[in-house]
């Protein structure tokens, strides 16, 4: 087979713990299993070393990224308003810090004298993309390579799932790169709908993958406690579990559960794990060990996003292990399931479709014909 020369130009990589760090390190270890070349343009990061000595990888190191949001650490509470200000604006209104990246990648991809046969540039954050886009021609023979794909595991200007839409000029800014990329793979079936109609042709359906193999599965207690759990992030009236965890905590002692939550946002949850110890609350661990104690669990809880362009890559996870999914509506709580999946009646649980479409083999198959077509 002929080998490809593989460019993935990412801000999350390994050892990092994200979903779009996990969708940059499992390309890059899959495509250097199949044989590939593989080069990974990324900030410079610590620990990284474990993973270049299993895999064959050509780490393009980006530098640190210096620029941060000023904090005023005085001032009382109007210092307080002015951080809660500029940690809102700056990234709303400018994408501050993170378009440091847009200057990183376009200057360094400006430097790289190699060639490749494709470069997946993964978002977010989308200054990676425009960074790329900075630094491409019109005139094919003159790129770094001759197919760019766009990875977006969210839509920018028209997501659904924060507060506040981009302001009107970044659409401006999100047209300019989509017209000069080969392809833009997206996760789902339903992601068009958060991409400009004018780009339809591009997209491609290329969802999250994983190694399979490397999950653990484990056997549960057996002890008459039904135990279930959440991991990820939470994020105010789109991602907030505060409805789920007051029923939860509501219910009669004679309900004998634990809900283990792992997240980096304790705040949505801390009260209720002080009002109740069937609530568990625990620090974010490492993806592979969240799995393997989630497979001894009774079921899994999902938090839905609001629309349907944005699909939680964790569902894929919880393929992995196979465990009944609770799906949760932060905005319409329907508690008979809930009390359905108590009493291990798991009739409503959602439906993950052909998840042998998730192998990280499959996926990467996939971005390879885009090579071809």
């Amino acid at each position: 087979m002929e080998k490809t020369r593989v460019l993935i130009i990412a801000n999350g990589f390994y050892p990092e713990q994200s979903p779009r760090a996990f969708r940059a390190t499992e390309l890059a270890k899959e495509f250097c299993r199949q044989g590939h070349h593989v080069s990974v343009m990324a900030p410079s990061r610590e620990s990284i070393q474990p993973l270049l000595t299993e895999y064959p990888i050509e780490f393009i190191s980006l530098g640190k990224l210096k620029w941060k949001i000023p904090i005023n650490q005085n001032l009382g509470k109007v210092g307080a308003l002015y951080n809660k200000a500029a940690n809102r604006l700056l990234p709303l209104l400018f994408e501050y810090p993170k378009i440091e990246l847009y200057y990183k990648v376009k200057k360094k991809l400006r430097e790289e004298n190699g060639k490749f046969d494709i470069l997946i540039s993964i978002a977010v954050p989308y200054p990676i993309h425009w960074g790329v886009a900075a630094s491409w021609s019109t005139k094919k023979d003159k790129n770094i390579a001759p197919i760019w794909i766009a990875d977006c595991g969210d839509p920018y200007c028209i997501q659904e799932n924060d507060t506040f839409q981009p302001p009107f000029y970044f659409r401006w800014i999100e047209k300019w790169f989509m017209r000069k990329v080969d392809y833009i793979s997206v996760p789902t079936e339903t992601s068009y709908r958060g991409y400009f109609p004018e780009f339809h042709s591009k997209l491609k359906v290329i969802p999250q993958g994983f190694r399979f193999e490397d999950i653990d599965r484990r056997e549960g207690v057996n002890d008459g406690i039904v135990r279930f759990g959440y991991g990820g992030s939470f994020a105010p009236k789109r991602r907030d579990p505060g409805a789920l965890l007051e029923f939860l905590t509501n219910l009669d002692n004679s309900f004998l559960f634990e809900f283990h939550i792992f997240t980096k946002n304790a705040s949505f949850v801390e009260r209720y794990a002080l009002k109740d110890s069937r609530i568990i609350l625990h620090p974010a661990i490492p993806r592979i060990q969240f799995l393997e104690t989630l497979s001894t669990f009774d079921f899994v809880v999902n938090l839905a996003n609001f629309g349907t362009a944005q699909t939680p890559s964790k569902l894929i996870d919880y393929s992995i292990i196979n465990k009944p999914v609770l799906q949760i509506d932060p905005g319409h709580l329907e508690t008979e399931i809930i009390l359905q999946f108590l009493n291990g009646n798991y009739k409503n649980q959602i439906n993950i479709d052909r998840p042998e479409q998730y192998r990280i083999n499959n996926v990467v198959n996939q971005f390879l014909v885009l090579r071809e077509s």
